[in-house]
């Protein structure tokens, strides 16, 4: 039996990161893909492996991501071998882009979408609260919060509007669903 892909997408400030590690923490059958990102390792949030651009694109000439994007002005890329759990009958979560769905879709049919958000002014607390930000690149953040997803697509929505526990609940409830 395989296991099934979930690409989790969302805006910035949902709190993706925060419930995936809560939800693989939870599910010893979950597998949290990471990614390679062209951003310093230090840069924090979900685990992933920092790269310069001339490694990702060596790596990337040479076919090792499964999968791979570009968005802020970063490239990401999803190892194949982060994905092998699939063969396994294991269910993979990967922190994806809207973006990049219908490419991804090509490449995997059978893609769930994750979309995990909240609302608008819960999503600028949380921006401000990081502080890594200016005001401008939250409301840049904010006015993508609303772009739409691409049609077509087996959707499940997740909405992180409360605590921690509860939204990793919600998230369990919507992969067990």
């Amino acid at each position: 039996m395989m296991g099934r892909l979930f690409v989790v997408v969302g805006p910035s400030g949902a709190g993706k990161d925060t419930l995936l590690a809560g939800a693989v923490a939870a599910e010893p059958r979950l597998n949290w893909a990471r990614r390679v990102i062209t951003r310093p390792s230090s840069a924090g949030g979900e685990p992933f492996e920092g790269v310069d651009e001339t490694e990702f694109a060596a790596r990337l000439a040479r076919g090792e991501f499964a999968l791979h994007w570009q968005a802020h002005g970063l490239h990401y890329g999803v190892p194949s071998v982060e994905l092998a759990p699939l063969a396994q009958g294991r269910d993979v979560v990967v922190n994806g882009s809207r973006a990049a769905l219908a490419e991804v879709k090509v490449a995997f049919p059978d893609l769930i979408v994750l979309h995990i958000t909240a609302p608008l002014e819960v999503l600028a607390d949380r921006l401000a609260a990081r502080g890594r930000e200016t005001h401008a690149d939250i409301a840049a953040r904010l006015a993508r919060a609303a772009q739409a997803l691409p049609e077509g697509l087996p959707v499940l929505e997740v909405i992180n509007d409360a605590t921690p526990e509860i939204g990793i609940a919600r998230l369990l409830q919507a992969l067990r669903g």
